[in-house]
């Protein structure tokens, strides 16, 4: 870690990138165009480490989401049965523009009327996003699109001198084809019935770290619309909301999850939240077996995914996407915790120093969901279920534990004695 490429400092509420420098390297945060550019052309050691599968695409780019969703629940309904496959029917009906265009017409006039939401597959921070009832909207659409790549088209004539759809020997260049490609978007059906608390609507950002096992932190948040008039309501993202002239960066538009389970099981009960959880705990172990046989599992990488999820008024959970690279900048001093705290607990487990079996079933913040199967607790919780031994699922979002105290008595233990 000594021999990092890419040295940091602590700022007021997270870490700033210093310039590169040449060398080797035994731990890369890199970002994902780092990652595209780099990848194939690097040499790794055993013990190099890296923050992203080199396809982590398959699950976190929206149209190849809902392709692998889709064919997992194709399979699971063959081998297994309706029921099984019913458990991955957590995501809207969704269809990829331009290529399944006639079957989202076929699909929209089957429900004339319905709210349809359009994202392009490779943006974030809620950029190009719209929602329409016509058709017609989509034809304006096109319009636009056409146009501007029309502009483009113009803009590489006058630049390159020549026609760029043929160049000088009558094929596109590859340069040409990405400067005129055309963008795809995802249309899925709006969630028009949205829980709301105070008229507002909201999303959960939860974090989950996939290495040979996935693991859960137990600090989530919500993400509140800024208004519930707010033109923009559709949209929870912070980047959105900070735009609007009545937002406060003192108070911000998140709701700790801690807060948020408080208030929905002083309203609704326990278990109906239990429930709850445990539907949400279900979206990142199907997601993420279905892409388990496509994502290319090298040693070296792990990924921090951040998980966007809505809830509706049925207590139904909705997966909205799936980020490679969630934020990590912080908003107010409790957010920099939250996100010191993750990173500080995602290092722990990465583990470059070998302190660790890799059985642990929590270390820091983060509870071992998955290790070739669900792993369980034995220890139960009599509060919600009235038996301690009961074997449930050994996660905890949006509970407290003391973190600190749970590390030093986990690293308290000599390596030797523990791997014996």
């Amino acid at each position: 870690m000594s021999k990092s490429k890419n040295v940091g400092y602590k700022g007021l509420y997270g870490y700033q990138k210093q310039k590169e420098r040449e060398g080797e390297w035994d731990f890369y945060w890199c970002d994902v165009m780092w990652l595209r550019e780099n990848f194939d052309h690097t040499y790794m050691e055993e013990h190099v480490r890296i923050c992203h599968f080199r396809n982590h695409y398959e699950l976190t780019r929206k149209n190849f989401m809902v392709k692998n969703l889709k064919r997992f629940r194709k399979y699971l309904e063959k081998e297994l049965g309706k029921l099984d496959a019913a458990k991955c029917d957590f995501f809207p009906k969704t269809f990829e523009l331009p290529s399944e265009y006639h079957l989202f017409v076929e699909e929209f006039r089957k429900n004339p009327g319905t709210i349809w939401i359009m994202k392009p597959v490779g943006r974030s921070q809620g950029k190009g996003i719209f929602l329409f009832r016509k058709l017609k909207d989509i034809m304006d659409w096109k319009k636009q699109l056409c146009g501007f790549i029309t502009e483009r088209y113009q803009w590489l004539e006058w630049v390159c001198g020549k026609n760029p759809v043929s160049g000088h020997d009558g094929n596109r260049s590859d340069d040409q084809k990405d400067e005129t490609q055309v963008e795809n978007y995802v249309v899925q059906r709006y969630i028009e019935n949205p829980y709301l608390i105070g008229g507002k609507k909201f999303d959960l950002r939860v974090y989950v770290l996939v290495t040979s096992t996935i693991k859960k932190y137990k600090k989530a948040f919500s993400r509140f619309a800024g208004s519930n008039v707010n033109p923009d309501v559709h949209l929870t993202n912070i980047a959105i909301q900070k735009t609007a002239p009545d937002y406060d960066p003192e108070k911000g538009c998140k709701w700790y999850l801690q807060q948020l389970r408080q208030y929905l099981t002083a309203k609704h009960g326990a278990q109906a939240i239990e429930t709850l959880l445990r539907d949400i705990d279900n979206i990142f172990i199907k997601s993420l077996q279905s892409v388990q046989k496509v994502i290319i599992n090298d040693k070296h990488c792990f990924e921090l995914y951040g998980y966007d999820i809505l809830i509706d008024k049925a207590f139904k959970p909705w997966l909205l996407e799936v980020n490679a690279s969630p934020s990590l900048t912080s908003s107010s001093p409790e957010d920099y915790e939250l996100k010191y705290c993750l990173l500080k607990d995602t290092l722990h487990i990465i583990d470059m120093e070998g302190r660790l079996t890799g059985k642990e079933k929590r270390v820091g913040g983060f509870d071992l969901m998955w290790n070739d199967g669900p792993v369980l607790r034995e220890d139960g919780n009599p509060d919600l279920l009235g038996n301690s031994n009961n074997a449930i699922a050994n996660t905890h979002l949006g509970c407290e534990n003391d973190r600190k105290k749970q590390l030093k008595q986990l690293f308290k233990v000599p390596s030797v004695q523990k791997k014996a």
